[in-house]
């Protein structure tokens, strides 16, 4: 199993598992291989140092411990993201492509007030907005589209 280090167009950093080299680039080459943060699909590989563990080697020792900071490097920032995203998925019911509709009987109390999420068109969220409902857009990869992981 190859663990590679791979980015996107939009300079998002990811992992990604293959079996080989050219099993990534076969992949990749089928436009397989997305970013989970952007779902772009131009791919490519980042140098990496392989770890290679050796007979005899010892681990360093441990680090101490040190006090939490906040999210600093884009793996974290990313990792933060695609947090708040499964929780916002994990929080909310699919309503497809009824999104407006439901939207609009939560707004004026012909159905229970919950979190909801669907699919709307730019014209439908524009006549959402001058009702007075609030709409958040949120782009989710396709990866997070399915079974959750």
């Amino acid at each position: 199993m190859k663990v590679l280090d791979l980015r996107c167009a939009n300079g998002h950093r990811f992992e990604g598992w293959f079996a080989s080299d050219d099993d990534f680039m076969d992949q990749n080459g089928r436009g397989l291989v997305e970013c989970p943060i952007c779902g772009d699909h131009v791919v490519t590989r980042l140098p990496s140092a392989p770890r290679l563990n050796l007979s005899g080697a010892k681990e360093p020792p441990p680090e101490p411990p040190q006090a939490p900071k906040a999210p600093a490097t884009d793996a974290d920032l990313q990792a933060a993201w695609l947090g708040a995203v499964r929780q916002l998925l994990a929080d909310t019911e699919d309503v497809g492509g009824r999104f407006a509709e439901e939207a609009r009987r939560i707004h004026y109390g012909e159905s229970e007030n919950r979190g909801i999420r669907g699919q709307t068109t730019p014209e439908e969220r524009q006549a959402l907005s001058d009702e007075g409902i609030e709409v958040l857009t949120v782009p989710l990869p396709a990866a997070l589209k399915g079974p959750l992981q």
